[in-house]
């Protein structure tokens, strides 16, 4: 635990909605909720005009829709977010050489080891400097926590939420969680509140009076005592700046149970495509294929392949993942079929000569048995490759997505704000621009075309200098608990 409160804890604010509202200035202040759209979708995030209406993440969609009939409902932009996180990230970094990604909208900094804050008065300086950076860059808010430790900066920005930053003065840990639910402490989930609910404790004060011997006894040795230390205030974990991942994985849950054996082979090879991406883009290769399955009755089964060595080839991941698609019964119905890979590396290792030759023969082999076979070889190829029809809703709403950048040879930029019954509905405005008009096209209207997200700030302030290297001492102590909100 640190004397001085130099660990931060960034949290975007509704980081997905935000970002939508402040690219569609037509849904400033309006309840916007993002993440799948289909009947089986769930909330990613629901911005805070929707939350009012009782909606949050992981909640069904449609759930949310009973909710708030109202709202926008929108496709997520990954485009956006992540270029908008690097804007984020690139500015933490300024601060420090520790910085610990959680996610694309959430992260640790450690202060004290880029030199920018040594005590609760500089602490705080540069959290408030930092948030209107965010804001400058970005045009989005952030919460910011200040603390000793991890744990408490995380608290510290959950409580500052939204658009505020909160510091704990270190030695005023115990007071603050007192009272506070066992739920905010890390590593108390649903199941771990409900049992320490059975045995009388419902506060984090409870926990530590029990004692870790108590505990121990109720969540076993190595949980229990890791949260009877956190109950008591302490937490040395370090920030650290690299997280090596352990696995690259994509998943998609469908609207309604697939059947058709060939859709299912054809949905296992495009996710396998899309696994390759992700793992090629983060500079990985990958020795262990994973295949999951989620059945029409909820049973998940998930079947893995280790190969001779590391590989980022899409057609080794695609005939590893259909022989395993050759193991799972699936006649019942599939709703959700997933695609990963584990056993990361830095480099591929693939038996190149081995796989070329296997390439020949099997070119060879239909030619060889003479040219009715490799006819027929040529048209069982194609009948396995096509996909199982899809409506024109369908197709529309993959093209069309709600909510995704669209571009008009004679309107301009705008976005989808719903398709259906062969039209798209599109609203043309801009992130800097007045709230814009909404006009009807054919989904094949050959003026019509997909588009990349607009920056949310046209010319960005230049923090290229930012921030000024901590001077040898600073005075002015702020008091505990200081807090600032807008």
């Amino acid at each position: 635990m640190r004397a001085a409160p130099t660990i931060l804890h960034l949290d975007m604010d509704a980081f997905y909605a935000s970002a939508e509202q402040a690219a569609k200035p037509s849904l400033r202040g309006k309840p916007v909720v993002v993440g799948g759209l289909g009947p089986r979708g769930v909330v990613a995030t629901a911005s805070y005009e929707a939350r009012r209406f009782g909606v949050h993440s992981a909640m069904p969609m449609a759930q949310a829709r009973r909710l708030a009939p109202n709202a926008a409902y929108l496709v997520p932009r990954f485009t956006l977010y992540r270029t908008v996180s690097e804007q984020v990230m690139e500015l933490l970094g300024r601060l420090s050489p520790l910085v610990e990604p959680l996610s694309l909208d959430e992260a640790f900094v450690d202060l004290e080891a880029g030199g920018t804050a040594d005590d609760t008065a500089s602490a705080m300086e540069i959290g408030e400097q930092l948030r209107g950076a965010i804001e400058a860059v970005t045009g989005l808010s952030a919460s910011v926590g200040l603390a000793g430790s991890k744990m408490l900066a995380k608290i510290a920005s959950e409580e500052a939420k939204p658009d505020g930053i909160l510091l704990i003065e270190p030695g005023t840990e115990r007071a603050l969680l007192a009272p506070m639910p066992v739920r905010i402490l890390p590593g108390v989930g649903p199941a771990t509140a409900d049992h320490l609910r059975r045995a009388g404790m419902t506060t984090v004060n409870d926990l530590a009076e029990a004692g870790e011997a108590e505990l121990v006894r109720l969540l076993g040795k190595a949980h229990g005592s890791s949260l009877h230390r956190m109950a008591s205030g302490y937490d040395d974990r370090p920030v650290v700046a690299e997280r090596d991942a352990k696995s690259v994985s994509v998943e998609d849950t469908f609207d309604t149970d697939l059947h058709d054996r060939v859709r299912v082979r054809t949905e296992v090879e495009r996710l396998s495509d899309r696994c390759v991406q992700r793992l090629r883009g983060a500079g990985r290769s990958g020795r262990t294929v994973v295949l999951k399955v989620r059945r029409y009755d909820f049973s998940t089964l998930t079947r893995s392949e280790t190969l001779r060595g590391p590989t980022d080839d899409p057609a080794v991941v695609r005939e590893a993942a259909g022989r395993l698609l050759e193991a799972v019964d699936t006649t019942g119905g599939v709703r959700l079929l997933g695609v990963g890979v584990t056993g990361l590396a830095d480099f591929t290792q693939e038996d190149l000569f081995a796989q070329a030759a296997g390439e020949r023969t099997a070119a060879e082999a239909p030619a060889a048995a003479g040219p009715d076979a490799a006819a027929a070889a040529d048209e069982g190829g194609a009948r396995d490759e096509e996909p199982a029809q899809e409506s024109p809703e369908q197709l529309a709403a993959r093209r069309w997505p709600a909510g995704h950048d669209v571009r008009h040879d004679t309107y301009g930029h705008g976005w989808v704000q719903g398709s259906g019954v062969g039209r798209v509905t599109v609203r043309f405005e801009e992130p800097e621009s007045a709230p814009g008009r909404v006009r009807t096209f054919r989904i094949d209207d050959p003026e019509l075309r997909p588009a990349d997200p607009l920056p949310l700030v046209r010319n960005p302030v230049d923090y290229s200098s930012w921030p000024a290297r901590l001077p040898k001492s600073r005075s002015g102590a702020v008091s505990a608990g200081a807090e600032s909100r807008p």
